[in-house]
């Protein structure tokens, strides 16, 4: 199974030939050698039958009568003997003279031998063909353990693939056959040439082959670079030739994607190429944003439009992707820049990254930023025209200069990496570690594809608060605070002390959540465990929250507030209880921790928004002195009134299950009973629960030692008559509340800086002296050596700590145009060329919202005119100049001036691509998008 085509045309040029040689029939015999020599030459010597196979060489078939009849000749001894053989004659190997196909079924050493090149050519000089004959050439391939030489040629059947958009059913036209010679050396691209000369292709039309296997399904031939053998095509194989559309899609796409690209009213839209929306598939902004801002990388494009993409495809590249992202990202492009669309939709492209990618499997959001990496890492690995990957060892520089250091790691970098992504988008950083206890020095050179700068982030952070005063008659107060990023809670208490004038000590910090207290905080806990989110309530108490034994402090207790309702229950037989209000934490003196001494606090802290019974209230007109009534007028649920040691009830979870509350210590309740003699009317009931607000039923020893939570039980009359809902839950605003933190805007220089700036290396990520012979917390220094002809600057706006994550919503200011790098780049100067170090701005990757959600947007200038639009997905706009920099701005693509110098000129480009500080589009046309 092998290449090269046997056509009539060259089965004619090859009969000629060997009419030339075989013009005298009837050679002289003596010009012929020794009879013995002959002998030697043909069978025995180098150039003999006898000599091992080596694969890709040829070897010619010979009638084996013939050849019997040369032998007798020879070895007769007789130079005149009748039985001089004559030309060569293979006539009886040939199924026509017309075609000269060999006859199915020959036999090597019954109807045939074979004879290498050389000995071929010794017996045609001294004997001649026959006249018209061709030779019949093979070659040898190589087999798993064996080498052979292939007499059959491979016969494939080329179809033209038809448009197979209006049906699923394959129409094919122009059937022709193709005869593929045995040799290991050429390639199915032959295939293709073949194809595309017998369908008459024109040179700038893109085509691709499908092979029709034995299950019936179509496989693409990815590789025109390996042979027929590799890819198993047989004799009769159907093969199909397909030919890109005008719009830069393929016919046999539509069978995949139903209504693809475009609706039946753009088949004969004609627009301006790149200027082509990209449809959501569903979160799939993120990568549209991305595509956007390559698809206008123009040296890229021009790439790709060129097909210079089809001859560096890596196919065999174990780190790649076996060219299938290439082929994709390539056939997007030639649809974008099509002119032919308003919109695409990249579903194949999507899959194609899915399937090599998983992270991006699915419609989930992600980030432009990690897509546009694996893009650019993927297209490499495709395009890499390093087939085979040397070993190369890493050198430090020890005290080499900086120059001899840099041009080795970049040549050590070219010898495994050298791709049309490498000459476009790869740099050189020089990075500096020093060993903080010998002072040993570490300098290497590294590649890079992109900048991710640092965005300088403020020390201080706003919080907002709620300040619960142990005053009932205040109000709960909203404060603005602005703390130490890295501080701690203690920061926080002392902030809000400087707004109410309460000490710090005099304060408990709560997340509170649900009706909940989430989390009740200590001093020492780091601020950052606080999220923007979460609703943080300060507690002015007297006291301390755990019991100490001996000690005369006030006790605070956790509250929450409850609503007895009828539960879901087809007999009503038990209630449920809600959660509604805000929790408290009350401090209760020592010497009125009772049922009714907690009673009368709590009634005093809800005094604001709880009405008092009146006198009329309290007396119910029943005077029974009946002690069984008078147990279930207790606020307590203990029978004896006592908080300390109660009798667990066995009921629903709303019957008012008790525990022991295990913080009191000895003598802080009496056990009295509330009130002795008289019914008071009761508002509500107590309750011990665990820290969820459910009774607590269990008396384990880890609970035992718990902090306990007391719940005031409502009925819901009760509360609809004495609770003001209104009133609970209002509060006040504080002058800080009006505070708004300013983000003055950055420059982007300033982040270049930050970059540079030395920084020491974190704990988890510590650096390996070989003169400690330890790992050592560093410190590293990042400097530019070497810049691309493009530059991608990734603003890193998402931070993420242990505890917290937020995007950073700072304006940085980047120019348009004339970025100047030459004070970063620390690699000597050409002096005579600035543009080396100029920048101009071509694409800028947005996004909008914050870290859950999120919007992707891109701006781009257009290669060929010049003018910027904004790529919202599928919709496309023109905008100015003074509309790009933003606050959303994310990822920023930048192009040398004097690699934009050289595409403007003629021989650069073929599109001739403008500047990207072109004229601007009418102010009427332009959109806000800020």
């Amino acid at each position: 199974m092998a290449t090269v085509a046997a056509n009539p045309a060259a089965a004619a040029a090859a009969v000629a030939a060997a009419a030339a040689v075989t013009e005298d029939r009837e050679p002289q015999h003596e010009e012929l050698p020794g009879l013995d020599s002959q002998w030697r030459q043909i069978e025995n010597g180098e150039s003999g039958r006898e000599r091992p196979l080596r694969a890709g060489e040829s070897w010619f078939l010979v009638e084996k009568h013939w050849y019997k009849q040369w032998e007798a000749y020879v070895q007769g001894g007789d130079q005149d003997s009748s039985t001089f053989p004559g030309c060569i004659n293979n006539a009886t190997l040939f199924q026509d003279e017309i075609n000269w196909r060999l006859k199915e079924g020959l036999v090597e050493g019954e109807d045939y031998v074979l004879l290498p090149a050389a000995a071929w050519h010794y017996l045609v000089s001294w004997y001649g063909l026959e006249h018209g004959q061709p030779p019949i050439e093979r070659k040898v391939i190589e087999l798993p353990n064996i080498q052979k030489v292939e007499v059959y040629p491979v016969e494939l059947l080329l179809v033209r693939h038809n448009d197979l958009g209006k049906s699923h059913t394959v129409q094919f036209s122009h059937t022709d056959s193709i005869d593929l010679e045995c040799t290991p050396s050429p390639r199915t691209g032959l295939v293709l040439r073949t194809a595309r000369e017998r369908f008459l292709v024109e040179p700038q039309e893109d085509t691709r082959l499908w092979a029709k296997n034995s299950e019936g399904s179509l496989d693409r031939l990815y590789d025109t670079h390996i042979t027929v053998l590799d890819a198993a095509l047989e004799t009769g194989q159907l093969i199909i030739m397909e030919t890109r559309k005008k719009d830069g899609t393929w016919p046999s796409a539509q069978l995949h994607v139903m209504n693809n690209n475009m609706s039946e009213e753009d088949e004969d839209f004609k627009g301006q190429p790149g200027i082509c929306g990209l449809t959501n598939l569903g979160n799939t902004c993120f990568m549209n944003s991305a595509l956007q801002c390559l698809s206008n990388v123009p040296q890229l494009t021009e790439y790709f439009l060129n097909n210079c993409y089809l001859e560096e495809l890596n196919f065999r590249n174990p780190l790649g992707m076996k060219g299938e992202i290439a082929e994709a990202y390539a056939d997007l492009v030639k649809q974008a820049w099509s002119g032919h669309h308003r919109s695409i939709v990249p579903h194949v492209f999507k899959n194609k990254v899915g399937h090599f990618a998983s992270q991006f499997l699915g419609y989930q959001q992600h980030d432009s930023q990690e897509l546009l990496s694996f893009l650019l890492d993927g297209l490499h690995e495709d395009l890499n025209r390093v087939k085979k990957k040397e070993y190369v060892e890493l050198c430090d520089a020890a005290g080499r200069p900086d120059q001899e250091v840099a041009q080795e790691a970049w040549q050590n970098h070219k010898r495994r990496n050298d791709s049309v992504i490498v000459d476009t988008f790869h740099g050189l950083f020089k990075s500096t570690l020093v060993c903080p206890d010998c002072g040993n020095v570490s300098v290497t050179f590294d590649p890079f594809c992109y900048l991710s700068v640092p965005l300088p982030i403020s020390h201080k952070r706003v919080l907002e608060v709620f300040f619960i005063p142990m005053d009932p008659r205040r109000k709960p107060e909203q404060h603005r605070l602005v703390v130490p990023k890295k501080g701690k809670i203690s920061d926080l208490c002392v902030a809000l002390s400087k707004h109410t004038g309460i000490s710090p000590e005099r304060m408990m910090v709560a997340d509170v959540f649900s009706h909940r207290f989430y989390k009740l905080y200590q001093l020492e806990e780091p601020l950052s465990s606080i999220l923007d989110r979460d609703d943080i309530f300060v507690y002015e108490v007297s006291g301390r929250i755990e019991a100490i034994e001996g000690s005369r402090e006030d006790i605070v207790v956790p509250v929450y507030l409850r609503e007895r309702t009828p539960a879901r229950d087809y007999n009503n037989s038990y209630y449920g209880l809600m959660l509604f209000g805000h929790p408290l934490l009350v401090s209760v003196p020592r010497d009125r921790f009772t049922w009714e001494g907690l009673y009368n606090v709590l009634m005093y802290r809800l005094s604001r928004y709880v009405t008092k019974p009146n006198s009329d209230d309290e007396d119910d007109g029943d005077e029974k002195e009946d002690d069984e009534e008078d147990k279930d007028d207790v606020p307590g649920p203990s029978t004896g009134g006592s908080l300390r040691d109660p009798e667990p009830e066995q009921a629903g979870p709303s019957s008012g299950v008790t525990n022991r509350c295990p913080f009191l210590l000895d003598n802080c309740l009496g056990t009295s009973q509330w009130p002795p003699r008289r019914r008071r009317k009761q508002l509500f009931t107590l309750q011990t629960v665990n820290s969820n607000g459910t009774s607590d039923r269990t008396t384990s020893p880890e609970e035992v030692h718990a902090q306990p939570y007391i719940a005031i039980d409502w009925e819901p009359e009760m509360k609809k008559r004495y609770y003001d809902e209104v009133e609970a839950e209002g509060y006040v605003k504080h002058d800080c509340v009006g505070y708004v933190m300013k983000k003055a805007p950055v420059r982007l220089q300033e982040c270049i800086e930050l970059f540079t700036t030395v920084e020491t290396l974190e704990k988890e990520n510590p650096w390996y002296c070989p003169s400690c012979k330890q790992h050592q917390l560093a410190t590293k220094k990042l400097d530019l050596w070497m810049l691309p002809e493009i530059l991608i600057i990734h603003l890193k706006r998402f931070s993420y700590t242990k505890f917290s994550r937020e995007k950073l919503d700072t304006l940085v200011e980047f120019p348009i145009r004339d970025l100047d790098f030459s004070e970063f780049v620390i690699q000597p100067q050409n002096e005579s060329n600035p543009e080396l170090y100029k920048y101009d701005l071509i694409a800028v990757s947005n996004h909008y919202g914050g870290m859950r959600d999120g919007h992707y947007t891109t701006f781009a200038c257009n290669k060929d005119s010049g003018q910027w639009h904004y790529f919202d997905d599928n919709s496309v706009s023109p905008v100015n100049e003074n509309q790009i920099e933003s606050k959303a701005a994310y990822v920023l693509f930048y192009q040398r001036q004097d690699v934009a110098r050289r595409l403007l000129s003629p021989a650069g480009s073929s599109g001739a691509p403008a500047s990207p500080a072109c004229s601007s589009p009418p102010s009427s046309e332009f959109m806000d998008v800020n």
